[in-house]
């Protein structure tokens, strides 16, 4: 077995999330315990869909009916191949497929998934009462945002909905969410979230580093190291927390370990406001500012991020990569954002 973690449920509703056949019988009743599950995996942190054959009208009406419906993001509910609802899910929740579980009733369903898209894992209905007990669903931490963290995809589907609507420019835009941005020094509290997004975060990561609690921890009182978390937050809402820097430190240089930032945030530039702020903190301190980064599959964006920001290769060790930055080069803050 691999070390998957699932970030995402998507259900399947006739005789899986309920018991019957909703076209044939208005009155299905749901699969025992099953608000329970849904609650739990909840409160995991863990994200929650739907991928049904069915009247998307008429099987909504039938969530609101149970007070199930606010539980899951982007629901697939439509007569095309459940392997097509999955690419609109994966691709609306911004998350890698090999993340997402399903769980269907259909021996076919579940094999035109795993043909299309094997990376998901697949879980027979019969076996929805032990999904609480599988590995790929418990967390190693449940941080304090993991139990709102569908409240935030929510707060994201908002201002999808409004970016949707507004006229004008894309700097426009974000001036108009009032975004606040907070960056401090680490702290314990910090430090399951931290682990998370080292985990959870793969496209926007520098280096493709994780890092454990105890690891992190071990920063957090090193002299030598300075680890920092940033939260954001909008007209909307919180991102919570959404990057992580670490750095090492000597008293001529400072070297970025790790830079990531959390895939919801990826269009809102933060990344680039991020390494400004580091910029301008080495020019403070008066320090080199060099970083660390290696190729993986899917990081490129972090590699052109600091290409962006004025860094050039200084040396290279294998796959590792050593940029410096050009501190002679100022730039200034988007006026989108704010600091706290």
């Amino acid at each position: 077995m691999d070390n998957r973690k699932t970030k995402c449920v998507v259900w399947d509703l006739d005789n899986t999330l309920w018991k019957g056949t909703l076209l044939e019988d208005d009155n299905v009743t749901l699969n025992e315990n099953i608000i329970d599950i849904i609650k739990t995996l909840d409160g995991w942190g863990i994200l929650q869909s739907i991928a049904s054959k069915n009247d998307f009208s008429i099987a909504l009406k039938k969530l609101q009916s149970f007070d199930i419906l606010d539980f899951f993001l982007y629901p697939q509910i439509n007569w095309n191949p459940k392997s097509h609802s999955f690419k609109v899910i994966q691709e609306s929740l911004n998350i890698g497929i090999k993340a997402i579980a399903f769980i269907d009733d259909q021996e076919y369903e579940i094999a035109e998934v795993k043909f299309s898209l094997p990376e998901v894992l697949c879980i027979q209905a019969d076996d929805i009462h032990h999904i609480l007990h599988m590995p790929e669903m418990y967390p190693r931490f449940i941080s304090d945002e993991s139990q709102i963290r569908r409240h935030m995809y929510l707060h994201d589907i908002e201002r999808k909905k409004a970016e949707t609507q507004f006229i004008g420019s894309k700097d426009d835009f974000l001036a108009s969410l009032k975004m606040i941005l907070t960056i401090r020094n680490a702290t314990i509290e910090d430090l399951k979230r931290a682990e998370e997004l080292t985990i959870r975060t793969h496209q926007l990561n520098t280096t493709g580093y994780t890092y454990s609690f105890d690891e992190l921890k071990n920063f957090i009182g090193s002299s030598r190291h300075k680890l920092l978390v940033a939260s954001l937050e909008d007209k909307f809402g919180t991102y919570g927390k959404i990057a992580l820097v670490l750095l090492e430190t000597t008293q001529d240089t400072w070297t970025i370990k790790l830079f990531l930032t959390s895939c919801r945030v990826k269009s809102r530039g933060i990344g680039t406001v991020l390494i400004n702020y580091l910029r301008n903190e080495a020019i403070k301190y008066n320090v080199r500012l060099f970083a660390e980064f290696i190729h993986t599959d899917v990081n490129r964006m972090m590699y052109m991020t600091y290409m962006f920001s004025h860094f050039k290769k200084y040396n290279t060790d294998n796959k590792l990569i050593i940029l410096e930055n050009n501190l002679s080069i100022r730039q200034e803050y988007p006026q989108f954002i704010t600091f706290d």
